[in-house]
């Protein structure tokens, strides 16, 4: 590799691969920002302004070091930094096994309790995470965080690390992914760092696991695993984990272990309704200072995409990217030209959203639209009501407040009392049964299976 303190040739021949691998688009407005600023090792360092710095960390860091790895060798990496950026000194003598603060200091100071947003389907988990990081070992422990990605398991955990950093008074915490873990490990296993190694995970005060999924079909990781948590839970320190399913629903892991994951407290995180997707993204417009976004554009954003909270944070970027490129407004019309590439709202003449199930619901059972939102109890009305609820919770995932307001300003007790009776009502009368599934199946996109 070049002598790339004084030479940006390198970069050069990494962003040649990465225009060959972006759209011009992305290329554009992601990595052409990026500027060379020096080697820091083996990782070439390049520096990125405000506006890019955290979606490219986050969203495309993977491709730039794998494009790294196919011009230049597999042992160069890339690593982004800030404007501010300086190059570190050099290393002075070290013992064998010391940890160092860069190895360690994994924490984003971003990821804060202060910046989570708060919704029905992750207030469990946010008051568990705060009590846990204002009292380690002592609230929940271990405590077990699950759900989708996207979500904020992440955002969580750090934020338990970065609360007790500041406020542990003297309390040691470890952050790591499990494939940091697993790649230590191994490290230790072929090395003589063993030692090392135990001291790294088994002595801080809290430790900080994310997505030990991913160790499933690692059988020497897990027995590890299993030895550093016990060490961990039985000498009184604080383990917080986080995974994509649920300890009884890892079907690969021992007995052993899933008992242990799950003799704290287990929290779910489930995907924001409409309410919570719209307060991500205000928070997220205060954060970026892209105040051009108005309230309506932010709902509309909102209503488009259902997903992840990381979706989210993409799809007001690319708002706001593409509104910059053309000079315009970022207006709810011009989000939704932007997004409905992306997120295409589904079904041959209605939309994936409360307004949309309605209608389709009321074409299916031969009713008025209107009728659903009416005090109209007769039977047929009645069931395509709750049909229509139980079809909006489950295909959009608000809130049982949100969907009775939608339907004439019921209680969420009656929607509630909608998602039960549907299933039931559904096991027994096939007629039902299928209407709900060619109605799920058409608003979900499947031409060949509409209403």
């Amino acid at each position: 590799m070049p002598d790339s303190r004084t030479d940006d040739s390198a970069w050069g021949l990494v962003r040649e691969e990465l225009r060959a691998r972006f759209d011009d688009f992305t290329f554009h407005m992601w990595i052409e920002p990026l500027a060379w600023a020096g080697q820091h090792g083996t990782a070439l360092v390049v520096k990125a302004p405000p506006h890019v710095h955290t979606w490219v960390t986050e969203r495309h860091l993977p491709e730039l070091t794998a494009a790294a790895g196919r011009v230049l060798g597999p042992e160069v990496s890339i690593e982004v930094v800030d404007e501010l950026w300086n190059p570190p000194a050099e290393p002075g003598p070290q013992e064998p096994g010391a940890r160092t603060a860069a190895r360690d200091d994994l924490l984003n100071p971003k990821y804060t309790f202060d910046q989570f947003v708060i919704s029905d389907g992750t207030q469990l988990a946010h008051a568990a995470a705060l009590a846990v990081a204002e009292q380690p070992a002592q609230a929940y422990n271990p405590l077990f965080i699950y759900g989708p990605p996207g979500l904020g398991k992440t955002h969580l955990l750090q934020a338990i690390g970065n609360y007790v950093r500041l406020h542990g008074q003297g309390l040691t915490v470890r952050y790591a992914t499990i494939e940091t873990f697993t790649h230590e490990f191994v490290t230790a296993v072929r090395g003589s760092g063993a030692e090392a190694f135990k001291r790294r995970f088994r002595e801080p005060d809290v430790l900080l696991i994310d997505d030990v999924q991913f160790i499933a079909d690692k059988a020497r990781t897990k027995e590890e695993f299993f030895h550093s948590f016990n060490a961990l839970y039985e000498s009184g320190r604080q383990l917080v984990i986080t995974s994509d399913q649920p300890p009884g629903d890892l079907d690969r892991f021992e007995a052993r272990l899933r008992e242990r994951f799950g003799c704290g407290l287990v929290a779910e995180l489930t995907r924001p309704d409409l309410e919570a997707r719209a307060a991500i993204l205000r928070k997220r417009r205060g954060l970026d200072s892209v105040h051009e976004v108005g309230d309506d554009t932010i709902m509309e954003i909102a209503r488009s995409v259902p997903g992840s909270v990381r979706v989210l944070e993409g799809a007001l970027i690319r708002v706001v990217a593409y509104a910059s490129l053309r000079g315009e407004p970022a207006t709810p019309e011009l989000a939704r030209q932007v997004l409905s590439r992306l997120y295409p709202r589904t079904g041959p003449a209605h939309s994936c959203t409360p307004a949309g199930i309605q209608a389709a619901t009321a074409e299916a059972f031969g009713v008025a639209p209107a009728a659903l939102l009416a005090q109209d109890r007769r039977p047929r009305i009645a069931l395509a009501r709750q049909v229509a609820m139980y079809l909006v919770r489950e295909l959009t995932g608000e809130s049982l407040p949100s969907i009775g307001a939608v339907f004439g300003g019921r209680n969420h007790s009656t929607v509630l009392h909608a998602l039960r009776r549907v299933p039931k009502r559904m096991d027994t009368d096939t007629e039902v049964r299928s209407a709900v599934e060619k109605l799920r199946a058409a608003l979900a996109g499947d031409p060949d299976d509409r209403p």
